[in-house]
């Protein structure tokens, strides 16, 4: 069964992977190969006190692991390409199952590019000589095995969680405590780097040393200086801990298997006889915008793309400024223009979110523009209040009053440019998703590459970064003259921009989805 599930994903990948897919694949590759390469250079490279060694790497390898655990998250769920509910059917019991699919786990270029990074145990092993080398590749293997289960169990226990909407509540609360522990590794690459060195961070240092991560680490270098009791012991905790972690992958297998992920409602609420009035336009845009409004609110998947939006921006605006330094603090005032950026990233499948259920549009005439323009509607009725407020807000509260001009003016360009992608990318760059009623998880992909993901996300910021020009243009013109006025025109350039783009760019969307729109649904409603 190894052998079979192994071979399927193999085949998978290779028939679903095309052009834009692999190109993708190959950056996010080597990527990984360079990440490989300098932790393979740290280990390598001798340093006049043992001490310095030991903790980078226990610091590096700790960085390895969140990766595996925080990547699928920040990505679209990681590696769906099997998924256990395909085999629910299948003869197969759950034991070969369960080997087989963690096995199929070890094939890609994450697993590769991870064992190439644990393979610096060994180098590391080769200064000490033969019996410590020896010793780091049983680690290697032992830390891959540990980081590939645990990437499984955690994405596992989170789908599990939210197989009902309490849970899909509570699940959206983990995800964002876990995705503020991005904020401790962007502290460690930018801070603690120099203080590791030097010994300044002993508490650091202990913690890290602790993580399994770290154990590889510290079983080679008491290898090489002739402690066996201690490799010994490592050895026999980690061995423990990937055990664990397989009786636990076993049990959430089970159960995502044997369990429906999806639960109809216990009750049905009487429809209210009162009709609510609405601040919407009572017109085709405006029913599609307020039922845009109600699908952002009620979706785990849109709310989960909302959530990661906050959380990307202040990891990207906020926890620079906590680091220290003038440069790193300027960003703050510029948060609310994040949450528009990455706004526009997190939310361009709404096609395939919905996947089928396009072809209630398409089997109704001329419903193309109202579908675009109360789409567009609704996701600016989000974004732009929390976007406004922080732009009014954080210039002034940080000491920042220059900015303002650019603020101001930045957030509409960028609102508008931003609701013109959304709806490009939901046309152009749709791409299927699983079934919410089959799968829990409302961070799976459908087994779309994250390096696909990824590339697609930095085309949309240069787009993004395009329709600012103009402000931008406007405010360097105006600080280099030193006539403010210039930059105050930025304001109205930036409205005129975002409206310019947002009706240009969904008038393409929709002369799309009115010429393509078949091909569109045969695309989101393809089975994942």
């Amino acid at each position: 069964m190894v052998g079979v599930l192994v071979r399927l994903k193999l085949r998978v990948l290779r028939n679903s992977l095309r052009g834009r897919q692999i190109a993708a694949m190959i950056v996010g590759g080597l990527f990984g190969l360079l990440a490989a390469l300098f932790t393979i250079g740290v280990a390598v490279v001798p340093v006049p006190e043992a001490r310095i060694t030991v903790d980078l790497l226990t610091s590096i390898y700790a960085v390895w692991m969140l990766g595996w655990v925080l990547a699928p998250i920040a990505t679209g769920g990681g590696d769906d390409t099997l998924r256990p509910e395909h085999f629910a059917l299948l003869p197969i019991g759950r034991r070969k199952l369960a080997v087989g699919l963690l096995a199929a786990s070890f094939v890609g270029v994450t697993a590769l590019v991870s064992l190439l990074a644990f393979l610096g145990l060994v180098f590391y092993g080769l200064r000490f000589g033969v019996g410590a080398a020896f010793v780091g590749l049983v680690f290697t293997v032992l830390q891959l095995a540990f980081v590939v289960l645990l990437y499984r169990v955690v994405m596992a226990a989170l789908g599990a969680l939210l197989t009902s909407r309490k849970g899909k509540e509570l699940g959206i609360v983990l995800v964002a405590l876990t995705g503020l522990s991005g904020v401790a590794v962007n502290y460690a690459m930018n801070s603690l780097g120099p203080a590791i060195v030097s010994g300044r961070m002993p508490g650091f240092v202990s913690v890290v040393h602790a993580l399994p991560s770290g154990w590889g680490t510290l079983a080679v270098h008491a290898a090489g200086v002739g402690e066996w009791g201690t490799v010994g012991g490592l050895f026999a905790a980690l061995l423990g801990v990937v055990v664990v972690l397989v009786v636990l992958w076993g049990a959430l297998l089970a159960r995502q298997v044997t369990t429906p992920s999806f639960r109809g409602a216990s009750r049905t609420r009487a429809k209210s006889t009162r009709t609510r009035r609405s601040l919407l336009p009572a017109t085709p845009v405006g029913a599609v915008a307020r039922k845009e409004l109600y699908t952002w609110w009620r979706d785990a998947r849109r709310r989960v793309a909302l959530l990661s939006t906050l959380l990307v921006g202040f990891v990207i605006t906020v926890v620079p400024a906590l680091s220290g330094g003038g440069g790193r603090s300027a960003m703050l005032p510029y948060f609310g223009v994040a949450v528009v950026i990455f706004a526009s990233m997190q939310s361009g499948n709404l096609y395939g979110m919905d996947g089928s259920a396009l072809w209630h549009t398409l089997v109704v005439p001329g419903a193309e523009r109202a579908d675009i323009r109360g789409r567009q509607l609704a996701w600016a009725l989000i974004v732009a209040p929390v976007a406004l407020v922080l732009a009014l807000v954080l210039p002034g509260v940080t000491g920042v009053p220059g900015a303002y001009p650019w603020v101001l003016g930045l957030v509409p360009a960028t609102l508008g440019a931003g609701a013109g992608i959304l709806m490009l990318q939901s046309v152009f760059l749709a791409f299927p998703l699983p079934d919410q009623r089959r799968s829990g998880s409302p961070w799976s992909s459908g087994g779309r590459p994250g390096c696909a993901r990824a590339a697609m996300m930095l085309a949309t910021t240069l787009l993004i970064v395009l329709g600012a020009l103009p402000v931008v243009a406007l405010c360097v013109a105006g600080k280099l003259a030193d006539l403010p006025v210039l930059q105050w025109l930025g304001i109205p350039a930036g409205i005129a921009t975002g409206i310019a783009l947002a009706w240009w760019w969904g008038s393409l969307a929709q002369q799309r989805l009115a010429t393509r729109g078949p091909e569109l649904l045969a695309t989101v409603s393809k089975e994942r």
